[in-house]
């Protein structure tokens, strides 16, 4: 059996995705606690805030469930399977409670596809990779674990750019 299927393998990388995913949500709380009114003043800014704090949570989910001493291949599969499904379902329900600002204007229908696939895409992208390395661990083939690093590397990056926006795009 190959490193992509054996947990205990990883837990040098769970305990990267752990700090990596932590610290990035205390940079969300801190952007947000330093412009609370000024994102709260703007209709979609609070709904960002939730979602990118949703896609900082993969690297800690990740982490954490790769930390547990001793558990099986197949109860961390389904561990990364039903975190995907939890954080889509999260993902989509926080979106479609999104509320758009009265000075946007109303965009026609391929402006808004374009609008729901920018704001959804990375994340899904993120727990699609989630699913399918717990997928592909169940199955011993596929690649396993190796899916976790394109799924941690998405949520890191545009949980950064959503981080900037509300860290230093807001207060202008």
């Amino acid at each position: 059996m190959t490193i992509a299927y054996i947990a205990a393998r990883w837990s040098d990388y769970g305990a990267a995705a752990v700090a990596a995913g932590a610290t990035l949500s205390g940079l969300v709380f801190v952007a947000v606690s330093i412009n609370l009114s000024r994102i709260l003043g703007h209709p979609s800014l609070p709904a960002r805030a939730w979602q990118t704090l949703g896609l900082l949570m993969t690297p800690l989910i990740v982490g954490f469930f790769l930390l547990i001493p001793g558990q099986s291949r197949t109860v961390l599969a389904w561990e990364l399977i039903v975190s995907a499904v939890l954080l889509v379902t999260g993902r989509v329900a926080i979106n479609r409670r999104a509320i758009r600002s009265e000075k946007d204007t109303p965009l026609p229908l391929v402006g808004r596809l374009a609008g729901l696939v920018s704001a959804l895409l990375p994340a899904l992208v993120s727990y699609a990779c989630l699913a399918v390395a717990g997928a592909t661990l169940l199955a011993q083939g596929g690649g396993g674990l190796y899916w976790l690093v394109p799924s941690v590397l998405v949520a890191i990056f545009f949980g950064l750019i959503n981080a900037w926006t509300l860290l230093v795009d807001v207060p202008r």
